[in-house]
């Protein structure tokens, strides 16, 4: 059984860096796309990132595309996402998700497991 554990989260200033880790206690997610998404409050669940099981496909969104990276450690059953450049609109709660798929989807919907979000905030 998949079992997700996002931390990481803060309060840090604008243009600093922030690390965010998505494990799985049941040690499983090896197998698993994994995807990042985030909601600001009063806003719409936006997606972040993905990766495939492997971590030799990822996706992006434009909007954090050359500041955030996603990465995988399959021995640690642990997915990432560096944050770097950090503005006031990366302001969200972050919730990693897991799903046993073939392609990276930015759907929420299609993802079967979801953690409990970590607060990101960044002042300005």
């Amino acid at each position: 059984q998949v079992q997700l554990v996002a931390s990481g989260g803060g309060l840090v200033q604008a243009g600093a860096s922030l690390r965010l880790s998505c494990a799985d206690s049941g040690r499983t997610l090896n197998s698993y796309t994994v995807g990042w998404f985030r909601q600001a409050p009063g806003k719409e669940r936006e997606f972040v990132a993905a990766i495939s099981w492997s971590g030799g496909s990822t996706r992006y969104a434009d909007s954090v595309k050359g500041r955030f990276t996603i990465s995988r450690d399959n021995a640690k059953s642990t997915v990432y996402l560096q944050m770097s450049s950090l503005k006031s609109e990366d302001t969200a709660v972050y919730s990693c998700a897991a799903a046993r798929i073939v392609a990276l989807t930015s759907s929420p919907g299609l993802y079967n497991y979801w953690g409990q979000g970590t607060q990101v905030t960044v002042s300005s």
